[in-house]
């Protein structure tokens, strides 16, 4: 038997309730629970998380956890193991680059942890050898928040299931419940219990933070893809040149306070 034919079995009658009436609990037929409990069917995501919700576990505990008398939950970590990441795999059993699209966007927020959801996203390969280790998804973003990356560009991402190696300075897609899927610089490293500063390339952005528990996902950037190629540079003008002079004095100066 699976884990969740196992564990379900044993947190209904731990919980003292016959299969009728946790049916009646989770308001669906009576042979369902029997069916689950038999490992004859798995419950589909929504009814999975609302029977982890019920017993005070995580998807990933109700899951891949063998729940007894001796079990006892992991202590929850600041930012790593915080679910279960949904994947699709190629006919050769390699891991897909899926994309989310900005019309997927909303619906990513709902369907991240949701296997169907995933699989009828587009996917791809690319024979690469800095994405041949990990689990990557790419992002199409809009919105010139980071230029020189251009609106439209897709941001190709390693999944980052420890947040604690959130790196100062480096780029990140940051899926939140309030600010949806951006793509930003981190101002700080993650801590719990703490905002994560983003900071847009594009200086006309200010910085803004948002909160931990707001987060749902994070990915490093790996990769772009663009259809827009980079115009040559201009040549300096006086007032850059000055801008540059005015830079350089100041570096100079910070150097010899030092």
């Amino acid at each position: 038997m699976s884990n969740i034919s196992n564990n379900l079995k044993y947190l209904r009658k731990k919980k003292g309730h016959t299969q009728q009436n946790f049916a009646d609990i989770m308001e669906i037929k009576r042979s369902l629970i029997g069916a689950y409990e038999e490992d004859r069917a798995e419950p589909k995501y929504d009814l999975l998380k609302k029977i982890a919700e019920y017993f005070d576990l995580t998807i990933d505990e109700f899951i891949n956890e063998k729940i007894t008398d001796s079990w006892k939950p992991k202590p929850k970590s600041s930012g790593s193991n915080l679910r279960v990441l949904s994947i699709s795999v190629d006919q050769n059993d390699r891991e897909n680059i899926e994309l989310v699209p900005v019309k997927a966007s909303a619906g990513y927020l709902n369907g991240f942890s949701d296997p169907q959801y995933i699989s009828e996203l587009p996917k791809f390969q690319l024979p690469l050898p800095a994405l041949r280790q990990g689990t990557f998804r790419a992002f199409e973003i809009m919105g010139d928040s980071m230029l020189p990356v251009q609106p439209g560009s897709v941001i190709i991402g390693e999944y980052l299931d420890n947040w604690n190696e959130v790196k100062t300075g480096e780029t990140y897609i940051i899926i939140s419940k309030n600010e949806g899927v951006v793509y930003k610089r981190a101002g700080n490293r993650f801590k719990e219990n703490k905002d994560l500063k983003l900071i847009s390339d594009n200086k006309v952005y200010d910085p803004y933070t948002i909160a931990a528990d707001d987060i749902l996902e994070i990915w490093r950037a790996k990769a772009y893809i663009s259809t827009s190629l980079p115009e040559p540079a201009p040549d300096p003008t006086m007032e850059t040149l000055t801008q540059m002079m005015a830079q350089m004095q100041k570096s100079i100066s910070q150097l010899n306070k030092n």
